[in-house]
């Protein structure tokens, strides 16, 4: 009897520790019981002590030295620099716009005699070209001789010196009309001397050139205006180059160039910017300069290809070797060396190219180091870590 009196009370004992150890449980353990057990009492909880977060890591990608030395990574210092390029523009000899000269008449009437027949003929100034007829300029000069012979049959005294007053203003009214007409003072008084009126009137080269375009034709009516002939000047000459939007900010008016002309190997000439055109090509996305080259022997022809040279100092920026960036379309990234084989991706926006260097507008520093070759293994082994760049803002 007294072993199944133990055994049942071993049992009861047992049940009720287990039932304790599960109330301790929910009270969050033993000690948690016991802080319970305490503030029931009127002790003061225990205040639990911040934890200290520590600052973020940029991330990195590990690359021990051994591993850079069998893949050639090397690395670089960013610095301030002077940058220079030299731009390399194609361009073409064209006429110099300010030397082309149209050719008219300021009267209607019809060709009867042409003397330039042929485009590209050279012309002296004050060569025929051709010869007009018009009515109304016969009529014109059919009143000043009517007048002129009027005023030699009635005298100048008495009653009639009024009317030879009168008679003498429209003689000079006449004169003027033939001139404003392009009839010379040469002809007027040949006209008056020999008492008839010239058939044709004859247009004389105002300038001396080539002829680049021909409208004439003989036997041709001709109105008011309408051009006839354009005549260039080829003694000076202009060499139009393009240059792309990229690079246009970096042009200015007065900048010295040198061209060089595919048809004349071996010669350089000397010249300026000495026009900036104010408008982007639409379909090309180019801008149009324009230099100014003397033309003696008239050895430039329109329409030859050059290159133009154009240096351009940019100043001291901050710059890393073009090689050191990695262009991805969307930004530019580079590799920071952190040190003991550690190398973090960094996105950076840059500038400028020139003399194989990139300028680096934001997101690096003078004196920090960069990755500047094998960049593909690099950026390889980030993207199978998983190490994106950071931003570089």
């Amino acid at each position: 009897m007294k072993t199944k009196r133990w055994i049942i009370l071993g049992f009861i004992i047992l049940v009720a520790a287990g039932a304790f150890l599960l109330f301790a449980a929910g009270k969050g353990g033993i000690s948690g019981w016991m802080q319970t057990q305490e503030d029931a009492h009127g002790k003061a909880p225990a205040v639990s002590q911040p934890t200290a977060v520590s600052e973020q890591e940029p991330p990195t990608v590990e690359i021990p030295e051994d591993k850079q030395r069998l893949i050639g990574v090397k690395t670089v210092s960013v610095e301030v620099t002077d940058l220079a390029r030299t731009m390399r523009l194609t361009g073409r000899i064209e006429y110099d716009e300010q030397k082309l000269t149209t050719v008219n008449t300021k009267v209607e009437g019809w060709i009867e005699r042409l003397y330039v027949d042929y485009t590209g003929r050279y012309l002296k100034k004050g060569e025929p070209l051709l010869e007009i007829y018009s009515p109304e300029l016969l009529s014109a000069q059919q009143e000043l001789i009517n007048l002129s012979s009027w005023k030699k049959t009635e005298g100048t005294s008495g009653m009639n010196a009024m009317i030879d007053a009168d008679s003498e203003r429209l003689s000079d009214a006449a004169r003027q009309r033939l001139r404003l007409w392009d009839v010379s003072d040469a002809q007027i008084v040949q006209i008056m001397k020999e008492g008839k009126p010239i058939r044709t009137l004859t247009i004389i080269s105002p300038v001396s050139g080539y002829v680049v375009k021909r409208y004439a034709t003989r036997g041709m009516k001709v109105m008011a205006g309408e051009p006839l002939l354009d005549i260039a000047n080829l003694s000076e000459v202009w060499v139009v180059s393009e240059v792309n939007e990229t690079d246009s900010g970096a042009i200015r008016q007065g900048m010295p160039a040198r061209i060089s002309v595919t048809g004349l190997p071996g010669k350089v000439f000397s010249s300026q910017i000495d026009f900036i055109y104010p408008t982007l090509s639409e379909q090309t996305r180019t801008l149009k300069l324009r230099c100014v080259l003397p033309n003696p022997g008239e050895t430039l022809k329109p329409q030859m290809f050059a290159v133009v040279e154009i240096a351009v100092n940019l100043g001291k920026k901050l710059s890393v070797p073009e090689d050191s960036v990695m262009d991805t379309g969307e930004r530019q990234i580079v590799y920071v060396d952190r040190g003991q084989g550690l190398f973090e991706p960094r996105a950076v926006v840059t500038g400028l190219r020139a003399g194989g260097r990139r300028e680096i507008v934001s997101g690096l520093k003078a004196g920090e180091r960069v990755a500047s070759s094998a960049l593909f293994l690099i950026d390889s082994e980030a993207q199978l870590k998983g190490v994106a760049p950071a931003s570089n803002e």
